[in-house]
């Protein structure tokens, strides 16, 4: 897997996610999904397009007179780094006492999600395991 960069934002993340679930898209396409209902220009969308590219989570292949891009990098590559990112930013320094914090205050919020992940890091273990 090449190497690629974060979406920065709400609006980067929102275009990657909707490459995600059409498949592939054109531009235009893309600025009448997303980025006219919120009041973007057109070159916005596309400045967006462009920087994704960049970042090398999205390609572009020529369909006649059009760019289409599609999506390089999988959703689940995506969240996993982004969910790493946000657990340092939250565990910090001291990811024990934050980590324990956090238990509770996934209990607090719902008792089932704690059971859940529970589950995940179980069957996780298993994995790791090689059972």
């Amino acid at each position: 897997m090449k190497h690629f960069r974060l979406p920065a934002d709400d609006l980067e993340y929102s275009v990657l996610a909707a490459l995600w679930g059409l498949g592939t898209a054109s531009v235009r396409e893309l600025h009448e999904r997303l980025g006219a209902p919120q009041g973007l220009v057109y070159t916005t969308t596309a400045k967006v397009v462009d920087r994704l590219r960049e970042k090398g989570l999205i390609q572009r292949q020529r369909k006649g007179a059009v760019f289409e891009y599609r999506p390089k990098v999988a959703r689940e590559t995506v969240e996993r780094a982004r969910a790493r990112i946000a657990l340092v930013r939250l565990l910090g320094t001291t990811p024990r006492s934050a980590a324990a914090a956090l238990v509770e205050a996934v209990e607090e919020l719902d008792p089932g999600l704690l059971e859940e992940l529970e589950r995940a890091v179980a069957a996780h273990r298993r994995t790791l395991n090689g059972t």
